[in-house]
């Protein structure tokens, strides 16, 4: 059985402080079997992959086009969509957790789904919004997330 699925959503664009941190946590759920799941382009969602990857585990990128090919090289499942920035809510909706690092507004909508949807949310140097539970580094973004996403199955 795999652990719980942990959604990384963060921008696309590439940017030192937030891709270093996304690749730690994308580092430690695998360690502890969870799927990292994202919005499967470049920035923390690639980052986050890479250092899923390097742990050698699963990760799922949903896409916002037609090509599989446009993933980034870490995805180990890439599902295609073609809805654009609207898969944004499929990120939310595969996840038990969501942990936000940095991002713009992309990263803002799947904090509002998520909380619309009770989905648990941790954030690291993201939108400070009622709901998002603060961290001040990777290690504590991934031990709250797991912690709340093995709460949020009982």
């Amino acid at each position: 059985m795999t652990g719980p699925y942990v959604a990384v959503v963060g921008a696309g664009l590439e940017a030192d402080d937030t891709d270093r941190a996304a690749e730690a946590i994308g580092r430690a759920p695998s360690r502890a079997g969870a799927v990292v799941v994202c919005g499967g382009l470049g920035g923390v969602m690639a980052a986050a992959c890479r250092g899923a990857r390097a742990e050698g585990g699963t990760t799922v990128g949903i896409l916002p086009g037609l090509d599989r090919a446009d993933a980034n090289p870490w995805v180990t499942i890439a599902v295609t969509t073609g809805l654009g920035e609207a898969r944004n809510v499929l990120v939310v909706r595969a996840a038990d957790v969501v942990i936000a690092v940095g991002g713009e507004h992309g990263t803002l909508s799947e904090i509002a789904f998520a909380l619309k949807t009770r989905t648990p949310v941790v954030g690291l140097h993201t939108w400070e919004i009622d709901g998002v539970v603060p961290v001040q580094s990777p290690e504590d973004a991934v031990e709250v997330a797991l912690s709340l996403a093995s709460a949020s199955e009982l």
